[in-house]
């Protein structure tokens, strides 16, 4: 529901110290919500990223995923193999070849995010809602009124298509996995066991979802940590 929009603070305070940062928008979202059609699924996000990254010639990567777009890992990671740095989980799902997004939420989630879709999205897009906000820990009125209209409805396809990757490849790469506390999303917390039961970083960020709108400084500091630790190896 969100686009590159969401990075602007963390990428202008990025690019200020130095890094070079790309922030893009998948495809139905954000600036591109003109392309959102029920055909947009796992593969058109998947080619966002992996054709950005051939395009323009990126390598040593840090490549930072938000929450539904941590699913996206494995397959991003084995057809750019060569590229990454690290892959950052940012309060991000999960999921192991031929698992969904709504394989890894809970299924009471999974249910209401059906009925939505089936009541007040055609039967093939998530509608947005302001109820989402809260739960994101978005609760200053300026803020709200800046992210709420700006949200985007989100295709059904990219929750109950499936990820196929090959395991062993994630396994080659760095992977940090950064969690929010204040408040936490309940959804995630099986995410982030298999991150921890995996032995990858761990790091707390004290702030809830949205952690690039709500806590631009700490997102920027503990994503630079992360940067600076590759550089040092």
């Amino acid at each position: 529901m969100h686009g590159g929009w969401c990075w602007r603070d963390v990428r202008e305070q990025l690019i200020d110290h130095g890094h070079a940062v790309h922030t893009p928008t998948l495809t139905g979202q954000g600036d591109r919500r003109h392309l959102l059609t029920p055909d947009v699924g796992i593969e058109a996000h998947i080619a966002d990223i992996v054709d950005l990254m051939w395009f323009e010639e990126l390598s040593a990567v840090h490549l930072v995923l938000h929450s539904y777009a941590g699913v996206l890992a494995g397959p991003i990671a084995e057809r750019v193999q060569g590229r990454l740095a690290s892959i950052v989980y940012l309060g991000a799902f999960t999921t192991r070849p031929g698992e969904c997004l709504l394989d890894v939420e809970p299924p009471e989630t999974a249910d209401r995010y059906r009925a939505l879709a089936a009541e007040l999205g055609d039967g093939w897009r998530l509608p947005t809602s302001n109820d989402f906000l809260e739960q994101w820990g978005i609760i200053d009125p300026a803020v709200v009124a800046w992210v709420a209209p700006r949200l985007t409805d989100f295709p059904l396809r990219c929750s109950t298509e499936p990820t196929r990757y090959d395991p062993t490849v994630l396994t080659k790469v760095r992977q940090v996995y950064l969690r929010h506390t204040g408040p936490p999303l309940l959804s995630l917390d099986g995410s982030y066991e298999r991150a921890r039961a995996a032995g990858h970083e761990l790091h707390d960020l004290p702030c809830g979802h949205d952690t690039m709108i709500v806590a631009p400084r700490l997102t920027t500091e503990l994503l630079e940590r992360v940067a600076a630790r590759s550089a040092r190896r």
